[in-house]
């Protein structure tokens, strides 16, 4: 048994940062700093933090929600937060304290 945070941050499909998807860019960041698992979920829809409605449609996916999540303790979670601060990608982002492992 480890503990550590699952740390999820919302974006849409179309964001960019530093040319990049955003999704695109926290994995690679994710995998660069050591945290070994990240899950992209789609979602249907949303309503933004600028509580507006976002949806993925048949004919277009650039407005689809994303949650980005991963599991990482507590040094990783640190220098994580550390890098994005550097780098100001505007994120929402939720960091629930947990305990993992694995059976």
């Amino acid at each position: 048994m480890k503990t550590g945070f699952q740390l999820t941050f919302y974006t849409l499909r179309s964001r960019r940062h530093h040319g990049i998807y955003v999704s695109d860019w926290l994995v690679d960041i994710a995998q660069n700093i050591g945290i070994g698992g990240v899950t992209i979920t789609d979602a249907t829809k949303g309503i933004g933090h600028d509580g507006k409605w976002h949806s993925a449609s048949f004919f277009e996916l650039s407005d689809q929600p994303l949650e980005i999540m991963m599991i990482a303790d507590e040094e990783l979670s640190e220098r994580l937060f550390k890098y994005l601060e550097s780098e100001q990608p505007n994120l929402f982002y939720t960091k629930s304290a947990i305990e993992y492992g694995t059976i």
